[in-house]
C-alpha cells in the first residue's frame, strides 16, 4: 500500500517555492524521496518541510 507524502519548501517571506506530493511505501522511504527531491531541486538549505497524512514530521529545516 503506498502512502501519500506532502513536502513543501518556503522562502523567508513565506511565499511557497514548491508544495508537492508523492507516494512511499513508508515513513523511511518517504524521507528518503524527501530528501532526494530537495536535493535535485536545490532546496537544501531553504526552509522546507515533509509531513506525513497523519501530520507526523519526516523532515524540517529551518
Amino acid at each position: 500500500m503506498t502512502i501519500l507524502y506532502k513536502l513543501t519548501v518556503f522562502e523567508p517571506s513565506g511565499e511557497k517555492l514548491l508544495d508537492e506530493s508523492f507516494t512511499a511505501e513508508n515513513d523511511g522511504q518517504a524521507k528518503e524521496i524527501g530528501q532526494n527531491l530537495l536535493n535535485e531541486k536545490n532546496y537544501q538549505d531553504q526552509t522546507h518541510r515533509c509531513v506525513s497524512p497523519a501530520g507526523k514530521l519526516l523532515l524540517f529545516h529551518r
